[in-house]
């Protein structure tokens, strides 16, 4: 939806992409919040998260080496800085829901579910259940809120949740839930209902249609936008002056491979 030829760059082609500060200080942040549950109630406290952040960020260091070049350690002040602004975002969460009463269902959940044949699969940070068996979905932003004219598209993400765990659970999540970390915090709150699902479920399959006739042809469209400011292939992008690479061999039964394409995962920044 965002941009055809990005999407072909990623999945299609299988670019490579720097690594991005935003999105590592996301995935720390998350990480924490995720492993903060493992303690008891009485112990989810700020000084117990902001001790988890040197750790996890040597865990995804191990995992990830190329996230070293994000952060010289070799400068005290860098790192230190590098995991102060990983607890402000914790820190600002603590002002927006109380971990000691929450005991989420899952976290950090895998979903999958077949769709006439497209499989649609992504994680979900939290999932929690009141006594009645009532679903929340619940996915932290380390970036800002939206303004509420560019609303839609988080709550698209929201709701391809929703859909996935309806067509799982035979019950439409109670609750979908924003909690936005950045700029000025807050939480956003959405009820879906069937219809709302169903849409969704038309749009995804309309998407789908888009890549197969993409994926027949060849035409990968370039949609520019002022993210293309932040795009890493925006030298090869022919709106740009680049020059795309070659397909590779099989280019349209990598695209229409349901593991390759069909799969949509949504969740970080």
């Amino acid at each position: 939806m965002q941009c055809p030829l990005l999407y072909r760059f990623r999945v299609i082609d299988k670019l490579p992409s720097a690594p991005s500060a935003p999105a590592a200080r996301g995935t720390l942040v998350h990480s924490v919040l995720e492993r903060l549950f493992d303690l008891p109630a009485d112990g989810r406290t700020i000084e117990a998260a902001a001790a988890m952040v040197k750790p996890q960020w040597q865990a995804m260091l191990a995992s990830e080496p190329e996230l070293s070049d994000l952060v010289d350690e070799s400068d005290p002040a860098a790192v230190a800085g590098w995991f102060g602004e990983a607890v402000t975002l914790i820190e600002k969460w603590f002002t927006l829901e109380d971990p000691t009463r929450l005991e989420p269902k899952e976290r950090e959940l895998y979903v999958e579910t077949d769709l006439d044949g497209l499989t649609l699969r992504g994680y979900v940070d939290r999932l929690d259940l009141t006594a009645t068996g009532d679903m929340r979905v619940v996915d932290y932003k380390t970036g800002k809120a939206p303004l509420e004219q560019f609303e839609a598209k988080a709550w698209f993400q929201m709701k391809f949740y929703g859909l996935v765990l309806w067509r799982l659970h035979g019950q439409v999540p109670r609750m979908l839930q924003l909690v936005y970390l950045g700029g000025e915090s807050k939480i956003l709150r959405y009820c879906p209902d069937e219809d709302e699902l169903l849409a969704v479920e038309r749009k995804i399959k309309a998407l789908w249609k888009a890549i197969e006739t993409a994926a027949e042809t060849g035409d990968w469209q370039p949609r520019t936008s002022k993210l293309c400011d932040w795009c890493d292939h925006r030298a090869l992008c022919p709106a740009w002056g680049g020059t795309p690479p070659p397909l590779p061999e099989r280019a349209a039964v990598l695209a229409l491979d349901p593991h390759a394409s069909a799969a949509i995962e949504l969740g970080d920044d």
